[in-house]
């Protein structure tokens, strides 16, 4: 199992732009796909992206592409996620998940399938506050 540890989250104007940072901890996989999600008050969880460590594949949400960047120290298994032109839609606790199978954190992020499967590790969240 991962342990996790998300940081960068705050308050920020509408167009503004925020930078999470998920460090990850893990000792028994070789690859370390990170990702992801965040949910929004009286709202489901939902993914924003995920990137294979391994190759480099990186998805996106439909509701984030072209705003959100997702990029990852391979070496130090850290995670990153530039959000620009943050909207109040945007607002919510952004979770940082890892895992050792691409597939189901893609499908996840994804929408694809939405089941109570077991991340390798999940982060405690970081608040992302977006004012009008």
């Amino acid at each position: 199992e991962a342990h996790l540890v998300e940081s960068g989250g705050g308050l920020v104007q509408a167009g503004g732009s925020l930078r999470l940072s998920c460090q990850a901890s893990i000792r028994s996989l070789i690859y370390v796909h990170m990702g992801w999600f965040r949910q929004a008050p009286g709202r489901e969880r939902e993914g924003v992206a995920c990137i294979n460590d391994e190759d480099g594949r990186i998805a996106y949400a439909d509701s984030v592409k072209g705003r959100f960047t997702i990029s990852m120290d391979n070496a130090e298994k850290r995670a990153y996620l530039q959000m620009n032109d943050l909207q109040p839609e945007d607002t919510g606790v952004y979770y940082c998940a890892a895992d050792g199978a691409w597939g189901p954190l893609h499908d996840h992020v994804l929408g694809l399938v939405n089941t109570n499967y077991r991340f390798d590790g999940w982060g405690q969240g970081t608040q992302v506050t977006v004012s009008s």
